[in-house]
């Protein structure tokens, strides 16, 4: 992998937030993927994110495991904490640096080969933990780091750049999430900077783990006629179902709606998710109904995209192990491990 630093020029009317950075204060190295690859659309997504979030670099910690999804954290908030897990096991790492500091911003980035093949466990126990999380799911249907072998997540009949088949059913991460209690699910397209910006806010702020599958076409491998993950067949087939807005707590509103539903939506800081219905028949907040939804979807061909899902009433992994409010690294040494005679009295409670 190449770090190759960008320019350090600026331009002087750059735009700044709130603490005084601009969005070229959120980048990082140069990317090295193929010209055009969908991740990057998504790190020039996340970029902004954190910028209009006056997010602080050192406060951000960004995870990831193994494949092309895993050379995006490179890519944006080079002064953020950083870590690159073996093959699959990103979720695990998240865990336990939100356990020893929970009062940081995770982002995890992973790929379909990497949450779905060998990760699969590792990202359903997350999921069933409620880390307080961004789980950002690069989902292009093929290994594009090996050459372009399907991943689980290739559809049925979708072909490959040398015209074979695929013959086995895909995991949908989406189905995956709903079905194991995750809070925040939404699906998006790489190519729709509009949608994905604000999804992706709303969920740096959800209170929980937050799931966002991106269909993000491979360009060298997948992204050819028959591919059903390629920029030409996502635009043809996608669906927004949701339309959501971010308002974060005190700021002004920036969107404005037409005719239709509104739900407001209010997180935990305080901020604001307002969601339109684009189908009247859909509701947001009733799982069952959004599984129904998704399949009756995925059955006509459609791929639905929006924040799919929404509870404002969950808990997090610390609300489920009762932990103390102060993160374990700001505890002194000897009130964490305070000897063998309290280790004796809290063993008396098991005898």
């Amino acid at each position: 992998m190449s770090y190759i630093a960008k320019p350090a020029a600026r331009h002087p009317k750059m735009p700044t937030n709130k603490i005084g950075l601009t969005p070229r204060d959120y980048e990082g190295s140069m990317s090295t993927l193929c010209a055009g690859c969908g991740h990057d659309s998504v790190t020039a997504a996340l970029i902004q994110a954190f910028f209009e979030l006056s997010a602080e670099p050192h406060r951000i910690v960004k995870v990831s495991g193994i494949g092309c999804s895993a050379k995006t954290p490179t890519y944006f908030v080079s002064e953020a904490h950083g870590f690159n897990s073996v093959h699959g096991r990103m979720p695990s790492v998240a865990a336990g640096a939100n356990a020893a500091n929970r009062d940081l911003l995770y982002v995890g980035i992973s790929g379909d080969g990497d949450s779905l093949s060998i990760g699969l466990g590792q990202f359903c126990h997350a999921i069933r933990r409620n880390i307080n999380m961004l789980y950002v799911l690069e989902n292009n249907g093929v290994y594009g780091l090996t050459k372009g072998q399907f991943s689980a997540s290739a559809d049925i009949g979708s072909l490959s750049k040398g015209g074979i088949e695929n013959r086995h059913g895909p995991i949908d991460p989406v189905n995956v999430a709903l079905s194991l209690g995750a809070t925040f699910v939404a699906r998006s397209f790489s190519g729709d900077k509009d949608q994905l910006v604000p999804i992706l806010m709303a969920g740096m702020n959800h209170q929980g783990f937050a799931f966002i599958d991106v269909i993000s076409p491979c360009v060298t491998f997948n992204d050819h006629k028959g591919s059903t993950k390629s920029y030409a067949h996502t635009r043809t087939h996608m669906q927004e179902v949701v339309a959501a807005d971010f308002v974060p707590l005190r700021a002004e509103i920036k969107t404005e709606y037409g005719e239709g539903e509104v739900k407001a939506v209010t997180l935990h800081d305080g901020s604001v998710v307002r969601l339109r219905k684009t189908q009247s028949d859909y509701d947001p907040s009733d799982r069952r109904a959004v599984l129904d939804y998704l399949g009756a979807t995925a059955a006509e061909g459609e791929i639905a995209t929006g924040l799919l899902y929404l509870d404002e009433n969950n808990e997090d992994m610390h609300s489920f192990e009762n932990t103390v409010e102060t993160p374990l690294v700001q505890i002194p040494y000897r009130t964490l491990c305070p000897g063998s005679a309290a280790l004796e009295e809290i063993q008396k409670e098991w005898r």
